[in-house]
C-alpha cells in the first residue's frame, strides 16, 4: 500500500471517529459519515470494516452504550430517559434492550449501583481501594480548544502503548515538533469496557495550521469545562484513579460528566520512560448539575 494511500484511509477512519464521538447524541447516518470524507457510502463501509476490524454502526452502538454505562453512574440527577436520549437513542425501549444486552444489568439496576460489582469483578478491586484518593481535589477550570497530532490504538496494554509513543515522538523529530504537551486522550471509559476494546489515543498539542502526512492525523480536544486532578503513580493506577473519580467523587461532587472524553496531560510519560511511574494531570469534562 502506498503511503498515500496508507494516510488517506487512516484519515478517513480518524475523521470519522471524531465525528462520531462529538456528535453521540445525533442520529449519525451513513450518508453523512460519506459526505464528511467525500468518498461513495459503499467505499466508506469498506475502508471503515478493513481499518477497524467492524462494521461502522457496530462500533457506533458500542460507543453510545458504555457513554450511557457512565452517565447512569455520574448524573444521578438524570433520568434514565434523558441519558438515553444523551447516547442518541429516540427509543427507551431500544435503549434498555441493548444496555441489558451489553452489561447484563438494566439501566435501573446499573444506576442503583450493580455497577459497583461490574467494576469490581473487572478490576480485581481491592475493598477500600478508593480510599488513597480520597484527598485529591480537582482544579475547576475551563479549557481552551487543543489541536494535537495523533496516532489512535485500539487496546489499552502497556507494551503497545509504549510503542505507539514511540512512533509519535519518532514523528515529532523527524517534523521538528519540540517541547509539546504530550496528552492521552481516553475515548473509552476502561472501567466499563474490556481493555482490548479501549480506544486510545497518543497525541501531542500543535499549531492549528499543522498539516498531517502519513498515519498521523489532527484533531481536537474540545473547549469545556473541566475538573482537573494532579496524580503521581505507577502503571495501572490511572484506571481505579477514573473509578475513583466516576463512582465516588462526581456523584456527589456538585458536577455531572459529559459525554466529551477525558484526557490525561503528561509531566512524565511512563510509557516513555523506563521505569512504570508516571506524574499527570487527568482532566475530566462536566457540567454544573
Amino acid at each position: 500500500m502506498k503511503k498515500d494511500t496508507k494516510h488517506i484511509r487512516a484519515d478517513i477512519v480518524n475523521k470519522s471517529l471524531n465525528y462520531i464521538y462529538k456528535y453521540i447524541n445525533s442520529n449519525i447516518t451513513l450518508e453523512e459519515l460519506a459526505k464528511l470524507n467525500s468518498v461513495s457510502k459503499s467505499h466508506f463501509l469498506t475502508i471503515f470494516k478493513e481499518e477497524i476490524g467492524e462494521n461502522v454502526f457496530e462500533r457506533v452502538t458500542a460507543i453510545r452504550l458504555q457513554k450511557a454505562a457512565n452517565l447512569l453512574i455520574t448524573n444521578k440527577y438524570s433520568t434514565i430517559s434523558e441519558i438515553s436520549q444523551l447516547c442518541g437513542y429516540a427509543s427507551h425501549t431500544s435503549f434498555i434492550k441493548a444496555f441489558k444486552k451489553r452489561f447484563v444489568y438494566t439501566p435501573t439496576q446499573w444506576k442503583k449501583g450493580a455497577y459497583k460489582n461490574f467494576t469490581k469483578e473487572k478490576l480485581h478491586l481491592e475493598e477500600n481501594f478508593y480510599e488513597k484518593f480520597i484527598g485529591i481535589e480537582p482544579k475547576i477550570q475551563v479549557i481552551p480548544t487543543k489541536t494535537c497530532a495523533y496516532i489512535r490504538h485500539k487496546g489499552y496494554d502497556g507494551d503497545a502503548l509504549s510503542k505507539l509513543w514511540q512512533r509519535l515522538m519518532a514523528f515529532a523529530y523527524e517534523k521538528d515538533i519540540t517541547n509539546s504537551t504530550q496528552i492521552g486522550v481516553y475515548h473509552d471509559n476502561t472501567i466499563i469496557i474490556p481493555y482490548e476494546e479501549c480506544n486510545y489515543i497518543a497525541a501531542l498539542e500543535v499549531d492549528k495550521n499543522f498539516e498531517p502526512t502519513n498515519s498521523i492525523s489532527k484533531f481536537e480536544v474540545l473547549e469545556s469545562l473541566y475538573a482537573i486532578f494532579h496524580y503521581e503513580g505507577v502503571y495501572g493506577e490511572v484506571c481505579k484513579l477514573m473509578t475513583y473519580i466516576y463512582q465516588y467523587w462526581m456523584p456527589n461532587s456538585g458536577y455531572e460528566a459529559k459525554t466529551l472524553p477525558a484526557f490525561s496531560i503528561y509531566h512524565k510519560n511512563h510509557y516513555l520512560d523506563e521505569n512504570d511511574s508516571f506524574i499527570l494531570d487527568f482532566y475530566v469534562p462536566i457540567q454544573v448539575v
